[in-house]
């Protein structure tokens, strides 16, 4: 059984993997407010107090801020 949870997300960083030097290589990307989006749990790397950590197409990771307090966020996972 699949399970999905709703978030308010808004700015949020793209990893797109490292260079030759090993620095990772990043896109950001800043909105104005936040979106209620329904993300697939199994997809959800970590949880921090600032970002959900999500993979991405292609192999890469986003990093995503979100509206709700942390342990309310937690408690949904």
């Amino acid at each position: 059984m699949s399970k999905f949870i709703e978030v308010s997300l808004g700015s949020f960083v793209i990893s797109h993997g490292y260079d030759e030097s090993n620095k990772e290589i990043e896109e950001r990307v800043e909105v104005e407010t936040y979106a209620k989006k329904t993300i697939h749990i199994e997809r959800i790397k970590s949880l921090s107090e600032r970002y959900i950590l999500t993979d991405y197409l292609d192999g890469r990771w986003i990093y995503w801020e979100y509206e709700d307090e942390y342990e309310t966020l937690k408690n949904k996972l």
